[in-house]
């Protein structure tokens, strides 16, 4: 058991496993907000292992496809698959394992999850090849994972409705100002080897004020969220702190300091999710009782 441990932090490091804490607790926002309330332990059950094998097949097959421009990358270099700690024979099969797990999660909840599936597998594994034509590839990565938010939603009350959308679009353009952040480290190598991003198209300068206004679209539809599923005064205080992390995680970065970038895309937007899970919870316990 011992000897299994490195290699199951091996595979774990592969597809970042800590970073579900970005979109899973959007997730569980929209489970919680379609009832509104606990919809019970066996959907909750799926709905966590359905968004953990989606981000585990995403992640799989995004580090498998990036493998080459990883290597090329000072750095990426040191990823699982560029430095030889797993073979792409392996990160296929997590890939599809995964997608096993995640097909039979959906066939669990109700029949529009499942119907959804295919074409929410053709937006996760599709992602890595956006960067190779368009500098748009950060909004498809955006509707990708946003898609965990309105299939939380989805997956309780069987419908689209329009807090599913609602929730869908705070985390497209979240992601959208996040993704933008984190790709200005590889400005220089994107422009040099032809990677296509928003940066790489419009400077780092410009890209950050593109990243604040998805940031402050982001806010603007946490409000409309809130007016739209009849949120207590929980969900405001929680979009306020929200707005204000984000507020913070732009004062970290600048166009000619990027060395809290990591600080700006890890720990602020960790603590941004779990301000969402947290509001929601106390907004759904003050609804219901």
């Amino acid at each position: 058991m011992a000897a299994l441990a490195p290699r199951l932090k091996t595979y774990l490091d592969l597809v970042k496993f800590e970073h579900t804490v970005f979109a899973l607790p959007f997730a569980y926002a929209g489970m919680l907000l379609a009832g509104p309330g606990w919809p019970g332990f066996m959907v909750f059950f799926w709905i966590t292992l359905a968004m953990a094998s989606a981000r585990t097949a995403a992640m799989a097959a995004n580090r498998l496809i990036d493998a080459r421009i990883d290597a090329a990358n000072p750095r990426t270099a040191g990823r699982e698959i560029p430095s030889g700690k797993v073979k792409p024979a392996q990160a296929v099969l997590l890939t599809v394992i995964s997608l096993a797990v995640l097909t039979l999660s959906a066939a669990q909840l109700n029949p529009l999850a499942l119907k959804l599936l295919p074409i929410a597998v053709v937006f996760l594994i599709l992602y890595p090849y956006t960067k190779r034509y368009t500098w748009l590839c950060h909004l498809w990565l955006g509707i990708t994972d946003g898609a965990a938010a309105a299939g939380g939603w989805i997956a309780v009350t069987g419908q689209w409705d329009w807090g599913a959308v609602m929730l869908w679009l705070v985390v497209i353009f979240w992601m959208v100002g996040l993704d933008v952040i984190y790709a200005t480290q590889d400005y220089d190598f994107d422009r040099r080897t032809g990677v296509h991003s928003i940066p790489a198209r419009f400077g780092i300068a410009r890209s950050l004020q593109i990243a604040a206004a998805a940031h402050a679209l982001t806010f603007a539809l946490l409000i409309a969220t809130a007016v739209v599923v009849g949120a207590s005064w929980a969900f405001y205080l929680a979009a306020l702190v929200m707005g204000s992390i984000l507020l913070y995680e732009h004062r970290l970065v600048r166009p000619n300091d990027l060395t809290r970038v990591n600080i700006a895309f890890f720990d602020a937007n960790g603590w941004l999710a779990l301000t969402m899970l947290v509001g929601t919870v106390v907004d759904v316990w003050i609804r219901s009782s």
